[in-house]
């Protein structure tokens, strides 16, 4: 099997040099979880434990190798020959489009409960300490005098979410009346200083480089950035209504069953419900499904309206006419 250039390094750099699966890998030791690029320090906290389960039950030792970046990006290189076992994303289309290419089983939100989401977030505000643009909702994102850091949402489903509930906050406010939550959605666009590729970049950007005013970005990221750089330089602002934002996960069928990993990526995303897990989650700010442990962390999420991709006519919809070549998005974006 031939592979790219960039996807053989990663590779490389991941199992050694890339070699044909044998028919007696049944129990591999090592597994790969692509995932998105904010995930780094969640899965750095979740795989130990459940490595040490899979060994006490299994008598196998497994180690779980992470490869991070945009999951757009991650999709693209899986289909490039990059050999994840298993995605654990925060977008359906791009676990859909390792569906269209015989990567996933069609039915995989059926695989697992809750649509195949252990957990979700919503878009934030991370601003500098005492507020001092005096920002609260999406509309503040649209002053002149506002600098609006975020992820490209051609290239980032941090992004795509981003844009998604300023556009559906403007919808409401303009009761349906799609031209001006366009005219709002470029108002924004246009105080956006740089297009960061992924969620990571946008944060390091904001926090590294002290660009702009505002980061929109997953709420889970701004508590990350304010417990890592201190309360005493950015605080967390959640408005009163954003976009619910799913992180789907998956077995990548095409891989595991080749490798012979398929019972232990099962498991291994089973476990991301299981309440140990769920309380790492909750404790790296995502809002989880386990309602004990959700009451137990109920004063960590305030509570927002939600609105659900489901109002764009659902993620194949949503990107056909806002992300796609000539959508709403590149159509603001050449206003700027």
């Amino acid at each position: 099997m031939r592979f790219p250039l960039r996807v053989a390094l990663i590779v490389a750099a991941l199992f050694g040099p890339v070699t044909a699966a044998r028919a007696d890998d049944a129990a591999p030791e090592t597994i790969l979880n692509a995932s998105y690029d904010i995930a780094r320090e969640l899965f750095e906290a979740l795989n130990p434990p459940f490595a040490a389960q899979w060994q006490k039950s299994s008598g196998k030792p497994l180690e779980i190798k992470q490869s991070h970046a945009g999951s757009s990006k991650q999709a693209r290189a899986i289909l490039e020959g990059l050999p994840a076992d298993v995605v654990t994303f925060n977008q359906v289309t791009d676990i859909q489009a390792l569906v269209d290419k015989g990567f996933v089983r069609p039915d995989w939100q059926q695989a697992f409960p809750n649509a195949a989401s252990p957990y979700y977030s919503l878009p934030a505000f991370a601003v500098r300490k005492g507020n001092p643009k005096n920002i609260h909702n999406w509309d503040d994102l649209a002053r002149s005098d506002v600098k609006v850091i975020m992820a490209n949402p051609k290239t980032s489903g941090n992004g795509r979410y981003a844009y998604l509930a300023a556009y559906a906050f403007a919808r409401d406010l303009y009761k349906g009346d799609d031209a001006k939550a366009q005219e709002f959605i470029g108002k924004v666009v246009s105080n956006v200083p740089v297009f960061d590729t992924g969620g990571r970049g946008a944060t390091t950007t904001f926090t590294e480089r002290s660009t702009g005013d505002v980061l929109v970005t997953f709420e889970s990221e701004v508590n990350s950035l304010v417990k890592e750089f201190g309360a005493d330089k950015y605080e967390k602002v959640v408005p009163p209504s954003s976009l619910l934002a799913e992180f789907p996960v998956a077995v990548v069928d095409k891989v595991a069953e080749k490798r012979g990993s398929k019972a232990i990526v099962t498991a291994y995303l089973n476990y991301l419900y299981a309440p140990e897990a769920q309380e790492i989650l909750a404790s790296f700010a995502y809002r989880v499904r386990n309602t004990d442990i959700a009451a137990r962390h109920a004063a960590d999420f305030p509570p927002v309206k939600l609105y659900t991709i489901d109002s764009f006519g659902g993620w194949e919809q949503a990107q056909k006419v806002h992300f796609a070549s000539g959508g709403t998005f590149d159509q603001v974006f050449e206003k700027k």
